[in-house]
């Protein structure tokens, strides 16, 4: 599976998210998702939201899926910006 293809998948799930994936062999991947959504939000809860976006791919054409899930103000304090 292509990675912008889950990035599509992903940013369905959320308003005006940013979303960058990565895989060196496209079936193992790396997601930053940053969506005001998350806020409130246990690292756990903030996983199964992007889960929630991609389905049953998990554990089939997503072998793996590392998820650095974050607040548009927790991406701002890392010194990190940009938009999607």
């Amino acid at each position: 599976m292509d990675p912008s293809e889950i990035e599509q998948l992903i940013a369905t799930g959320f308003d005006e998210p940013l979303v960058k994936v990565m895989s060196a062999d496209n079936t193992h991947f790396e997601a930053l998702v940053v969506a005001a959504e998350f806020a409130g939000k246990r690292p756990l809860a903030r996983h199964q939201l992007v889960y929630k976006c991609l389905g049953t791919l998990v554990g089939n054409e997503i072998h793996a899926l590392s998820i650095k899930a974050l607040t548009p103000e927790e991406w701002k304090a890392a010194g990190q910006s940009g938009g999607s």
